[in-house]
């Protein structure tokens, strides 16, 4: 046979169908599938669908069915050997030459498939012998229960030097195999082939279809040079093209389950005793590019949890770094992090299924890892600096071969710069300009990141916080009218704390773990006055310093309200509470309970965001009415005043909530 199902397989692999299926269809993203017009007859309803993880395509107008070869074949009118041809040429894959000899490689790999198959059996009748009490010790200390040992397959190879080779030996298997299959150590010095797994928990590694390809050994001495052992490189298994647990997470992915990237065998084996049946790990190397397709044609946003230490940061930077030339519309990753000094397998069992959990819905974007890995540690007090970071993620974005996500990272990363460098908005009174002295100018620790050394968290330097200008034309600044006049734009720093801000800050002083989702938005919000600017700076950089943040969420506020204390911000904090005017407002209030808190910030962050953009187009609505007193702009005039009122009395309704916190919840 000329093409083997491994070089089929490996293309399968290698090329979605939707990838292949896109270059003559117009597809579009339903749900797990794609959809689009029937390329083998006409209609004006999409019924031709795609689905990529279970590799074929379907056509219910004319009920054709198949994969990608079939695809080619039906659309191109090639013959079978020919569609492999051009599939293999798009999949990068090397085409083996039809030969006698290339058919007895094909005999050869069944053969050692048989080897690999007979030793998993050795080392797995091993382990439940008598000789295997250590290893089952091992296991049972990691909580892998029997039935788990069962599952995976595991085993336990014997200290003895010929203990497997004599085994095979006496199944019939030549030496010529067992060296070939990887299972002994062999060379021009090494007189005679001893075995290359011993005294080590036994971790069988298989391919697509389950068939033993290779193994892992974890050793049971501490004294071993290699902790972890795995096979060499073998006509079956080449460890950059697969995936520890590969077969049952792809089948878990397809059901709808997270496919989850954790580091070791035990890391996986955990994951999925705890119910997270979608996890594989690599087999001993960092993240190949190969792996990465496989993960890809398996989920659209496979999660990589690396350990919280700096080993686990520098990990997923270089992941980060791999993934970015080849994104694809729909195709990228999701980053988490484990607690410093866990890793799954640690966390699974100390603190059960719920910890992970949140470490997974905690998970961040790939673009958030590119930017949090830039910023860190710098200094960009000066313009140069800012150029040159300007410059270096313009070289990130332009690494993206495709051009649709290309140009969507330029539009996030360069967002991203005008949030974090914005200058402040201004403070001047009625009638001074922008430019004039003490009004629009920037600071230079403006420009700094937030809390260098924190890791992926940010705090302002200088007691500033970033915040985006409001988009008012150069020109005087007049309070057109009385409600702008008083508002905290035109009063600065002779205003008194507003209500909003205060239960804002009141909200992050209570609940500071808002801030691990929110962080970003919260350096971002329009604060009016400098006293809740300085404090907002002061709770990130507090929140930023605690690099062991306590679960429990009053732990975190009491230590938070003393971090602020001891730095001098115990009369801001008492001005902000003179300042909330009401008791209702439970969910920013400590002890709330946390979807009570959730939905008041959430309701809090909308209004202020529309307050000041409201303020903003009154102030061009009242410019437009005095250059052209018309019908038209008075509206808009009137208009504006009159969502500003529904802004204020859509307000109120953020008071009584609390349901979950045992109050009543009045409904918006």
């Amino acid at each position: 046979m000329r093409f083997t199902p491994q070089l089929l397989d490996e293309i399968r692999a290698r090329l979605p169908v939707s990838e292949v299926v896109g270059q003559r269809v117009k597809l579009k993203r339903a749900g797990r599938e794609w959809k689009g017009l029937s390329p083998f007859q006409q209609e004006k309803t999409p019924s031709f669908t795609v689905n990529d993880q279970k590799g074929f395509y379907h056509d219910f107008s004319s009920g054709k069915h198949g994969t990608i070869f079939d695809f080619v074949m039906e659309t191109e009118g090639v013959s079978f050997p020919e569609a492999v041809e051009k599939l293999a040429a798009m999949a990068g894959v090397a085409l083996p030459v039809h030969s006698p000899e290339a058919e007895r490689h094909e005999q050869r790999r069944k053969t050692l498939y048989d080897v690999m198959e007979l030793a998993a059996k050795f080392f797995a009748d091993t382990l439940a012998s008598r000789t295997g009490a250590k290893a089952r010790g091992y296991l049972a200390d990691r909580a892998i229960s029997p039935q788990t040992q069962l599952q995976f397959r595991l085993g336990y190879a014997a200290p003895e030097r010929f203990a497997l080779k004599e085994h095979l030996g006496s199944q019939g298997v030549p030496v010529e195999d067992m060296v070939e299959a990887g299972l002994l150590v062999s060379g021009e010095d090494i007189p005679v082939p001893w075995d290359r797994f011993r005294d080590r928990v036994m971790f069988p590694i298989t391919d697509l279809r389950g068939r033993v390809i290779a193994f892992g050994g974890r050793a049971l001495e501490k004294d071993v040079p290699a902790k972890y052992l795995n096979s060499p490189e073998t006509p079956l298994f080449h460890k950059g093209d697969n995936l520890y647990n590969l077969t049952t997470a792809r089948q878990a992915a397809h059901n709808g389950a997270n496919l989850i990237v954790v580091e070791g065998y035990v890391d996986v084996i955990a994951m999925v005793t705890a119910g997270f049946a979608g996890a594989v790990a690599p087999l001993g190397t960092a993240l190949t590019e190969n792996q990465l397709a496989l993960l890809w044609k398996m989920a659209d946003e496979p999660i990589l949890c690396f350990d919280g230490d700096r080993a686990g940061q520098k990990a997923a930077w270089r992941a980060a770094d791999l993934a970015l030339p080849h994104l694809k519309p729909g195709k990228s990753l999701r980053f988490a992090l484990l607690p410093e000094g866990q890793d799954p397998d640690d966390l699974v069992r100390q603190s059960g299924r719920g910890a992970m959990e949140d470490v997974i819905s905690a998970s961040r974007p790939l673009a958030d890892i590119v930017w949090s890995r830039e910023l860190e540690g710098g200094n960009f007090a000066t313009p140069e600096r800012r150029a040159a970071l300007e410059a270096r993620i313009g070289e990130l974005a332009n690494s993206i071969r495709d051009e649709v996500v290309r140009r969507y990272y330029r539009q996030d990363l360069v967002e991203r710069l005008q949030r974090t460098f914005a200058p402040e908005p201004p403070r001047g009174f009625a009638g001074q300009r922008f430019g004039q002295a003490g009004f629009g100018r920037e600071s230079p620790g403006r420009f700094a990141p937030r809390a260098p050394g924190s890791g992926n968290r940010f705090a302002p330097r200088n007691a500033r916080g970033p915040v985006v200008a409001p988009s008012l034309a150069p020109g005087p600044y007049q309070a057109a009218s009385p409600q702008l006049a008083a508002s905290p734009i035109m009063r600065g720093q002779r205003s008194a704390l507003s209500r909003r801000e205060a239960l804002i800050l009141q909200c992050l002083v209570n609940h500071p773990w808002l801030l691990h989702d929110h962080l970003e938005e919260v350096a971002a919000l329009e604060l009016s006055h400098p006293e809740a600017h300085k404090l907002r700076a002061a709770i990130i950089a507090a929140f930023a310093n605690d690099h062991h943040h306590s679960p429990d969420p009053d732990e975190q506020a009491e230590k938070m309200r003393a971090d602020l204390e001891a730095s001098g911000f115990l009369p801001t904090l008492q001005r902000v509470e003179r300042a909330i005017t009401t008791g209702a407002v439970w969910g920013a209030r400590a002890g709330a309970a946390r979807e009570d808190v959730l939905s008041t910030w959430a309701q809090l962050v909308a209004l202020h965001r529309q307050w000041h953009s409201l303020l903003r187009e009154l102030k061009d609505a009242e410019l437009a009415l005095g250059e052209e007193p018309s019908e038209a702009n008075l509206a808009w005039l009137k208009d504006v005043k009159a969502r500003m009122a529904e802004v204020d009395g859509t307000e109120a309704l953020i008071e009584g909530f609390g349901e979950l916190s045992g109050r009543f919840q009045r409904s918006v």
